[in-house]
């Protein structure tokens, strides 16, 4: 059996290890050892991934398009979509004749979905097509348009959370019985265990002796740090010895900063940008927060869950209100209440010196986050792949 991954991205996306995980799982559980799994690349995007795929004996298929992740304009709405189109130009036919001769059993799309679903509606191929909801789908017009005209000719739409098949079943895109949930395959447990086990680099040393909270994610509207950023003033004067570390990087960066300097918070709040290796940072902190507008399903919150870390989270849809169960697994505020957030945050405050507690809550947590292991995520995907 030979099934191929479409995810071609411009920027860091989660999605990428989610694809590696769910070829990972394939490999390592399935007893058919015939099932041949590769990844198409389209524009070199894979490339600095490369080292990753070699160790895990992952093959790529060169769509050779002579474009380059590198050399492409990524930042900004009006020239990502400058780069969409010119992936669309000089991708579609090259995809077309690879399809129709290497004939893959099932064709798995993640990102950029137009360009295979264009195909799909164009010609008929033995291939099976399957689309993969990558994020909480945001349903305008264009999007709706390919998704309802490829009804009829996918196979199978995979989705990350119950509220996104909810979702596309009641604005009628797909037929309900195409429509499954298969759980992103987020935790490879000995490679976090193996990241988790590492040091901060040296000169991160200077966290070691800090009381700090950490928040991860690209700095972007949907994440909300602006939220964080401005409520964390209010937990300062009531705990002027702690410090917020956000990790990731963003076109919001710039923004961010002007407003920690705005409100003289820049001894207490540190941009670190993007991290090879978050896990020594949540090891390090007191608990991890995520402010965000929405999540599907909230790759960084299974990742702390899974690193005994209690998780102070917006209720925001899809994937953190299915994830967390309040005071059970974690922490749920209402999104954009100051307030709410506030309160709970110094309630886990409270809880850290309370063991017995705490240890009940990470222990919730860390049995959720296997629902999101590999091997989890192997079972739900083995009978839809026949």
């Amino acid at each position: 059996m030979k099934v191929f991954y479409w995810s071609p991205f411009i920027s860091e996306v989660a999605t990428t290890f989610a694809v590696i995980n769910s070829i990972k799982a394939i490999k390592k559980f399935s007893k058919n050892k015939k099932i041949n799994c590769k990844v198409i690349d389209v524009f070199k995007e894979w490339s600095s991934y490369q080292e990753i795929l070699d160790h895990n004996n992952i093959e790529t298929i060169k769509l050779k398009t002579s474009l380059n992740i590198k050399r492409l304009p990524v930042k900004g709405f009006l020239k990502s979509r400058f780069t969409y189109i010119l992936v669309f130009f000089f991708s579609i036919i090259k995809l077309h004749k690879i399809i129709k001769k290497e004939k893959p059993d099932y064709l798995i799309i993640h990102l950029i979905s137009y360009i295979p679903l264009i195909l799909l509606n164009l010609f008929n191929y033995q291939t099976k097509f399957i689309l993969r909801i990558s994020g909480f789908p945001k349903t305008n017009l264009i999007r709706k348009f390919f998704w309802k005209i490829s009804n009829k000719k996918l196979d199978k739409i995979f989705c990350p959370t119950l509220n996104t098949r909810e979702i596309l079943i009641n604005e009628n895109i797909f037929s309900k019985n195409k429509l499954f949930i298969v759980n992103d395959p987020v935790i490879d447990v000995n490679k976090v265990l193996n990241k988790r086990n590492k040091n901060l680099e040296s000169n991160y040393n200077w966290l070691k002796n800090k009381k700090f909270i950490i928040s991860v994610g690209r700095l972007s509207k949907q994440k909300n740090f602006l939220f964080l950023i401005n409520n964390f003033k209010k937990i300062l004067d009531r705990n002027p010895d702690l410090y917020l570390i956000i990790l990731g990087e963003g076109e919001d960066r710039h923004i961010l900063e002007k407003e920690i300097l705005k409100k003289n918070m820049e001894n207490n709040i540190f941009l670190l940008g993007y991290q090879n290796n978050i896990y020594p940072f949540i090891k390090n902190s007191l608990f991890f927060v995520l402010t965000s507008d929405w999540e599907d399903p909230g790759f960084v919150i299974l990742e702390s869950m899974f690193s005994r870390k209690v998780v102070l989270s917006s209720n925001c849809i899809s994937g953190p209100k299915e994830i967390i169960k309040d005071g059970i697994n974690g922490f749920l505020y209402k999104k954009n209440d100051k307030d709410d957030f506030c309160k709970k945050f110094f309630l886990i405050l409270d809880l850290i010196n309370n063991k017995n507690v705490l240890k009940k809550i990470t222990l919730q947590g860390i049995i959720k986050s296997k629902d999101y292991s590999k091997f989890n995520h192997f079972k739900q995907i083995k009978n839809l792949l026949n």
